[in-house]
């Protein structure tokens, strides 16, 4: 089952130069910073409500999300639902025709477990289905 919006992806070339604009013009927390080498990307979460933003700095030339800013630059890069039972999600988006980047789950940002689906399967949105534990949620 999908719970609700669990963060927002933004793609951003520099941390430091966009997180003064979510921190200071607009007066949000920022949760935590943390690097995902398996994505080559440096992470920087913040605390919106009971959704996050996630903003996205490449590590690499060859990131993702390097290519993401290369090719459309800076800006919303996906939209992650927060799911129970990953495996089951993945499944039934298998079931219902949606093709899927990631077969199975794999460890992302803040120890979640993530699969995204494919824009052309999606109406050309990065979606992602995101499991965390019930802690930090």
């Amino acid at each position: 089952m999908i719970k609700k919006v669990d963060h927002i992806g933004i793609a951003v070339r520099s941390l430091e130069e966009s997180l003064p604009f979510y921190t200071e013009v607009l007066g949000l927390k920022l949760q935590g910073i943390e690097e995902v080498e398996s994505e080559k990307v440096k992470v920087a979460f913040i605390q919106i409500g009971e959704t996050k933003l996630e903003l996205l700095e490449p590590t690499s030339a060859d990131s993702a999300i390097a290519m993401h800013i290369d090719k459309r630059g800076e800006g919303i890069h996906h939209i992650a639902l927060g799911v129970d039972s990953i495996e089951a999600r993945i499944a039934e988006m298998k079931e219902k025709g949606i093709n899927m980047i990631n077969d199975q789950a794999k460890i992302g940002a803040g120890g979640a477990l993530v699969a995204f689906m494919h824009p052309k399967s999606t109406g050309k949105v990065l979606m992602e289905l995101c499991e965390k534990k019930e802690k930090g949620e």
